[in-house]
């Protein structure tokens, strides 16, 4: 299991200010045609090498850093990377997309859910992201502004790359609501983005928590040899995929669950959060990013707890304020 090394620093600072230390990257293939390419908890990238061009699953923070993935895609093959899939709409996913123009990218790939977020709230995202981890936004001034798909979908889709079919699929909300998944049906091997973690904190400030592990059934129920999760190392066996979808879940239930009482119980918001550490810290606080997500996430709870089915969209004002009032 990996220890975090994040330190919680005053009551006014994010705790992800004090995550400055680089990570470890892994560049893993998993079968014929995918590749993982995961860095100590920090978000993953997928890829995807078909006969004629490549994928990449979630496109990093910036478009410097997506040169990171594209020099280890250049070791193995000189195919156009023609597809970039957003397996959601946060900041640290998605804004690097740009840095694939250059290697031959024809399409940015996203849910017609996922698509309606960024008209809500991609602004508020980006601004209110970049404040919060600043490590994970090197060379932020080379994003050329809000990453827009070229290519959105309702329910499911195939991309064809030569003969090998790529299956792009919603199997419901969950760490967001246009939650997208692609899946190689010939080879076992899915990408789950952030609907499944593992060793590290799920991000659940705008997730739909009830409807997560009815989504994560769903997910199981494909029964992948090998996983790509959104955080932590890939799973490459089926029981390391149900160790992974496992945890999440766990994570999910215990964060709702210990919400919900508190709210039945009247308790305000900082109390709840109270609360649903005394259920979370023992399980979840040596993963990465926990502190960093934790009043996020409470926040979120609490808010469906209390009946706001629609997360609320953050903004750089609100994290602060949040932030604040749950430290003090």
């Amino acid at each position: 299991m990996f220890v975090g090394k994040e330190t919680v620093l005053t009551k006014k600072a994010f705790a992800s200010q004090a995550d400055l230390e680089e990570k470890k990257v892994s560049f893993e293939q998993l079968s014929e045609h995918a590749w993982a390419y995961t860095a100590e908890g920090d978000p993953n990238t997928g890829i995807i090498i078909g006969d004629d061009s490549v994928m990449i699953i979630d496109a990093t923070a910036t478009p410097v850093m997506a040169q990171s993935v594209i020099e280890r895609v250049r070791s193995i093959t000189d195919k156009p990377i023609k597809y970039v899939l957003l397996t959601h709409y946060h900041a640290v996913r998605v804004l690097g997309a740009s840095g694939y123009r250059s290697e031959g990218l024809e399409q940015i790939i996203a849910s017609r859910d996922t698509y309606d977020l960024i008209i809500e709230r991609g602004q508020q995202d980006m601004d209110s992201e970049i404040g919060r981890f600043p490590r994970l936004f090197q060379a932020v001034e080379s994003v050329p502004g809000l990453t827009w798909p070229t290519l959105t979908f309702k329910g499911e889709m195939s991309i064809w790359m030569g003969k090998l079919e790529v299956q792009i699929k919603q199997l419901g909300a969950g760490h967001t609501k246009g939650d997208t998944i692609a899946w190689l049906p010939n080879e076992k091997v899915l990408f789950s983005g952030d609907l499944v973690e593992y060793d590290a904190a799920c991000y659940a400030g705008d997730a739909h928590l009830a409807q997560w592990p009815a989504t994560l059934d769903r997910l199981a129920q494909m029964q992948a040899d090998k996983l790509v999760p959104g955080r932590g190392p890939a799973l490459m066996s089926p029981k390391e995929v149900q160790a992974g979808i496992a945890y999440t879940r766990d994570f999910v239930a215990t964060l709702y669950e210990s919400a919900q009482e508190a709210v039945r119980a009247g308790k305000d918001l900082k109390a709840t959060m109270a609360h649903v550490r005394a259920k979370m810290d023992p399980k979840f606080s040596q993963v990465f990013i926990y502190e960093h997500c934790l009043p996020f996430d409470v926040t979120r709870a609490f808010d469906e707890a209390s009946g706001i089915a629609h997360p609320r969209i953050w903004t750089a004002q609100r994290d602060q304020e949040m932030w604040q009032a749950l430290q003090s």
